[in-house]
């Protein structure tokens, strides 16, 4: 049996289920009545997703459409950091949303520091990410709920556990 278990807490999402989520998206903006029309333009980047719509109603719209189909597809909606509806050209609307991957320092130190003070177990950083190690496989499991129970901002996955 090993002697100590471990999992890295970390802050992803998946790529191609966002690009499925935009293509859906697409789909839906191309099809709905009140959207057809507004010659929308959608582009999705490495880090960011780019949109340019005809008006505020309509990216309210096309906004609601996004996050639906993110939930969906089992996407958190805090990987989303949506940056300042602007005035385009045309007089057309633009906004860039960046998505949000990785853990940064302050909010790693965070969550090293709620562990240490909640259990035995041992918090490293490394990189982007938090290993937790442990002798006990309860002991990690708690402290997997413990973290799920925050409201953090980023949303958390729970990878590598490791015996």
């Amino acid at each position: 049996m090993a002697s100590s278990f471990s999992f890295d807490v970390v802050s992803d999402f998946d790529y191609q289920e966002m690009v499925n989520v935009i293509d859906q998206t697409k789909r839906d903006v191309s099809t709905r009545y009140d959207l057809k029309d507004s010659k929308t333009e959608i582009e999705l980047e490495k880090e960011q997703i780019e949109i340019n719509t005809a008006s505020e109603m309509s990216w309210d719209a096309i906004k609601d459409i996004m996050e639906t189909k993110a939930v969906r597809r089992n996407l958190s909606l805090k990987i989303f950091d949506y940056g300042k509806l602007e005035d385009a050209s045309g007089m057309r609307k633009r906004i860039v949303i960046k998505l949000k991957k990785g853990l940064n320092q302050e909010l790693a130190k965070e969550i090293s520091k709620l562990i240490r003070d909640n259990s035995k177990a041992i918090p490293q950083i490394q990189g982007d990410a938090v290993r937790v190690t442990s002798k006990s496989k309860d002991e990690l499991q708690g402290i997997m709920q413990l973290l799920k129970g925050k409201d953090f901002p980023l949303a958390l996955q729970f990878t590598n556990y490791r015996q």
